[in-house]
């Protein structure tokens, strides 16, 4: 059964300190689906991501190449961007299957683009600006089992 759970995030340190949380808590196969408009933080809390998996290089968002593979942390990451995507089909010319399915843990950027690939028991991310709250605001809502 899915939960859900709501973290307020007043910086992109806080948002960052998140994904780390969630990196050291991630485990072989997880698929996690990150979405938000252009600027919420996705890459941040990528970044904080894999420095929770022990990654210690730069990590950026693979806007033109789909995938990036990081193997130096303790599961490997698999982090895609599939905002440039113009058909699913182009991910099955990249053997998304094997890393949704592989040893590693998968982030995908811009997730809701590929929906009908993703499976069932991912778990789904999503970083909302809210001006109002002030400009560093995020709402960050994390769905999925095992939270």
């Amino acid at each position: 059964m899915a939960e859900k759970k709501v973290f307020e995030s007043e910086s992109s340190q806080e948002t960052y300190a998140l994904g780390r949380m969630l990196g050291r808590q991630a485990f072989r196969g997880q698929v996690i689906c990150l979405d938000g408009e252009l600027g919420a933080g996705k890459t941040v809390f990528t970044q904080g991501f894999a420095e929770g998996l022990g990654i210690a290089g730069p990590v950026n968002s693979p806007t033109f190449t789909i995938v990036q593979v990081y193997e130096e942390g303790r599961l490997p990451l698999y982090h895609f961007d599939v905002y440039r995507i113009g058909d699913v089909e182009e991910m099955e010319e990249i053997g998304y299957e094997e890393y949704f399915y592989g040893d590693g843990v998968c982030l995908v950027e811009w997730s809701s683009l590929i929906r009908e690939l993703l499976p069932e028991e991912a778990w789904h991310v999503t970083i909302r600006k809210e001006p109002e709250r002030g400009f560093d605001y995020r709402r960050i809502t994390i769905e999925g089992s095992r939270i």
